[in-house]
Order: C-alpha cells, then structure tokens, then sequence
C-alpha cells in the first residue's frame, strides 16, 4: 500500500494522470458528437434507431450514412488509434523516472495535438493542418516508447 501512495505522490504520475484524462474525456465527447450528429441529420444505422420517426418503409429511408456523421466517426476512430497506444506506453513512460519538465513537455504536445485534430477534422481545416497534428502526437508517443526502451529495457 506505501508503494501505491508513493506513485500518487509521484509529480510525473500525476501529471499522467491529469492529461489521460483530458484526452480520455475529449474522445468520449466524441461519443455524444456522433450522436447529435446522427439525430441532427436522422441518419441512422440500426434499424430499431428510426422506430420514433415511423414504421416500414417511412422508417427506412432514416437508414443511411451522412458525410457530417462518417467524418466525427472517423475523427473518433483516430482517436482510438493514437489515444489508446498513448495510455500504455504514457503509463510506462511515467513510471520509467522522466523529468517532471520532459513528461509534462510530452504530456501536453500529445494532449494538445489531439485536440487541434479534433478541430481540424471537424471544422475541417485544410491539409496539412490535421496531418501535421496526428504526426506531432505520434511522434510524442514513439519518442516516450523510445525513452522507455533506453530506460529500462529488459533483455
């Protein structure tokens, strides 16, 4: 148990802490965007979701895609490709002993990257404005698995 209040102690832990749940709760909003979109735009992919807008045929034509849903969807769907890796190697970075100055310097490029993706996809911004985004919050992933890896490799 001294152990565990020992890492909540811990400055890099907590700033770990702080900003997985910042981005953790950005991509849940993400969430409730697609479905505002979805009922804003009545397009829908479940048969059983159109039941409040009528019966049979009259039902039907509320399922379909619509460009403004299938852009949050893959908005959303690159957030789980790059947040998820994030968290894992985040975790093994925060645990391996960085300077708080380095941690909170890789914590805060990644957080932020994600969340101008999020307006560059959404808005949309012109390219390379989202590209160069993803590539600055890759990059701060690859670079703490790099600094996990040098720090405290097993072999």
């Amino acid at each position: 148990m001294a152990k565990l209040a020992q890492l909540i102690d811990n400055d890099v832990f907590r700033a770990y802490a702080t900003y997985t749940t910042i981005v953790l709760l950005k991509m849940m909003l993400m969430s409730l965007l697609t479905a505002y979109f979805r009922i804003t735009r009545k397009a829908f992919v479940n048969p059983e979701d159109t039941a409040s807008f009528g019966k049979g045929e009259n039902a039907k034509k509320y399922l379909r895609t619509d460009q403004d849903v299938e852009r949050v969807r893959r908005g959303h769907l690159n957030d789980l490709e790059n947040i998820v890796p994030f968290l894992g190697i985040g975790l093994l970075y925060a645990l391996s002993g960085p300077e708080l100055y380095s941690a909170l310097l890789h914590f805060r490029i990644f957080v932020g990257s994600r969340i101008f993706h999020t307006f560059a996809y959404m808005i949309p911004l012109p390219q390379p404005s989202r590209g160069l985004s993803w590539v600055a919050g890759y990059a701060v992933t690859i670079s703490m698995a790099y600094k996990v890896l040098k720090t405290s490799l097993y072999l």
